[in-house]
């Protein structure tokens, strides 16, 4: 349209009849929708397409989406790692040495974190003459998340000062940790699993993964953890 005063009140009229529209019945105005419903739209046809879940997520039933809500709520439930007993003593004797003792686990730690990994899946290949691809994925995803979650959320606070000093730029953590704070991950992966979206097939899968490579932690437990943490430490606070 050319620039004429007649048609710019024309749009001027089209603005103000698109941006607020009246409610006959109630004579209240009613705003155009904000950008996010329509992001959420789009989300919830994500959840329909892909059928992926948010793991312990927990949602509202709505009318028009009744079997979408069904079909998520038959595969929703908390991630379930049983750790071994023998594990879990190693995890209360971790925890006393530390913060009862003030004592550490010397590092660099010998195996480390990828010498286990590694030596777990030539377990497995030799158990079952091959691996599959997706069991070198779930390894390669433990080492991953250890890597990212270690300084966040697996190390005590009188441990930090430990961590900066061995370490080092460009340096993964997998390299130098070992089995007493790989052990400490399966601790809180249900946790960290819970904001992941996945297929029940999936989960099925990590728990036997996950309860497998325990069960080898703790067959190989008097060779992977120090019987006797060393040094004094004190506390950052």
């Amino acid at each position: 349209m050319k620039t004429t005063e007649e048609n710019i009140q024309k749009q001027k009229a089209l603005d103000k009849k698109q941006g607020v529209d009246k409610n006959p019945k109630s004579g209240r105005s009613n705003q155009t929708k904000p950008k996010i419903y329509n992001d959420i739209k789009v989300e919830k046809e994500d959840v329909k397409n892909n059928v992926t879940v948010v793991v312990g997520a927990k949602g509202k039933k709505r009318k028009n989406d009744s079997s979408t809500e069904k079909e998520i709520a038959s595969v929703e439930k908390v991630v379930d790692i049983q750790i071994p007993s023998t594990l879990k003593k190693l995890l209360v004797d971790d925890w006393e040495f530390i913060n009862e003792q003030d004592k550490f686990v010397k590092l660099p730690r010998s195996p480390n974190v990828d010498e286990i990994l590694k030596e777990y899946l030539e377990y497995r290949s030799k158990k079952d003459d091959m691996m599959a691809d997706s069991d070198k994925e779930i390894l390669n995803g433990l080492r991953c998340y250890f890597d990212r979650a270690l300084p966040i959320i697996l190390l005590y606070s009188k441990e930090r000062k430990q961590y900066c000093e061995s370490v080092k730029k460009d340096v993964s953590p997998s390299c130098i940790y070992g089995a007493e704070h790989l052990l400490r991950l399966f601790v809180k992966l249900p946790e960290l699993l819970r904001y992941v979206h996945i297929e029940e097939e999936v989960l099925t899968c990590l728990q036997e993964k996950f309860h497998d490579f325990l069960k080898f932690l703790e067959k190989k437990h008097s060779s992977f953890f120090v019987s006797s943490y060393a040094g004094s430490i004190k506390s950052e606070d």
